[in-house]
């Protein structure tokens, strides 16, 4: 690409395609944290909405995902996360809830456990309970009927292989 055409690019693409290329060379293994929006605004003198746009394609191709309140990472959603310390509860609350639809404990288009149920089953705050949902209907394991609970979703909506598998 020449220099003009290079000129040419949006940054937010500019910035996509060299945060590829670190993934692509292993510069930044699956499962590590992508740098910041606030870090690619330093990185490469940008605004916030140009590092989110980049982030966001390389959302769409499956090169990363963003985690609520924790970052970006490189891999599929749901890969592991915290090699280094403890996994957060709400994230051991959502993997216990996957292992249960996983093993046909909760069946698809049936409710999951109550809120109350379930702060009273792990012993956590409420907004725990709620985050750890939040995540599992981000990722396609949930969805939410306002006023009636979160219920299962059917396994075309799961995430990778398993949803494929169960299919």
């Amino acid at each position: 690409m020449s220099a003009r055409s290079r000129r040419r690019t949006h940054l937010y693409i500019q910035i996509s395609d060299l945060i590829r290329k670190r993934i692509s060379s292993g510069g930044i293994p699956s499962g590590q944290a992508v740098s910041s929006e606030a870090e690619l605004c330093d990185e490469f003198g940008v605004a916030r909405t140009t590092a989110r746009r980049a982030i966001r394609i390389l959302r769409d191709e499956g090169l990363v995902y963003v985690a609520q309140g924790e970052g970006t990472f490189v891999g599929p959603p749901g890969r592991a996360r915290h090699r280094n310390g403890p996994v957060p509860m709400y994230r051991e609350i959502a993997n216990d809830l996957v292992r249960s639809i996983v093993l046909g404990d909760l069946r698809p288009r049936r409710p999951l456990p109550s809120e109350t149920a379930l702060v009273q089953r792990h012993g956590v705050a409420r907004m725990t309970v709620r985050h750890a949902i939040r995540i599992l209907r981000e990722e396609g394991w949930v969805y939410t009927v306002p006023q009636r609970g979160s219920y299962v979703s059917t396994p075309e909506q799961w995430p990778g292989e398993t949803g494929r598998e169960a299919r």
